[in-house]
């Protein structure tokens, strides 16, 4: 499966490390969301007004606990259908 087909509630995993890039509200620049291989859970999609062609990719990843984390919002080159 290509990550342009995946629907709401499909498993991703990062395929890079994922860090805040001081984006996301209430956690540390640079503090570290997912590493390569963590398994997540596909919320939404969507894109921004000046960037219509980049799909944006609304993830919750799962934290050491097996429980899922904050939404962050991810490029498809940061994603993956397939574990590692």
């Amino acid at each position: 499966m290509h990550i342009e087909e995946l629907q709401n509630g499909d498993v991703v995993y990062a395929a890079v490390s994922i860090a805040n890039d001081g984006s996301v509200p209430d956690a540390e620049e640079g503090e570290v969301f997912a590493s390569p291989g963590t398994r997540g859970m596909l919320l939404n999609t969507g894109y921004l007004e000046e960037e219509p062609d980049t799909t944006l990719y609304l993830v919750c990843f799962e934290n050491g606990e097996g429980e899922l984390g904050q939404p962050i919002t991810c490029l498809a080159e940061e994603l993956s259908t397939e574990a590692s």
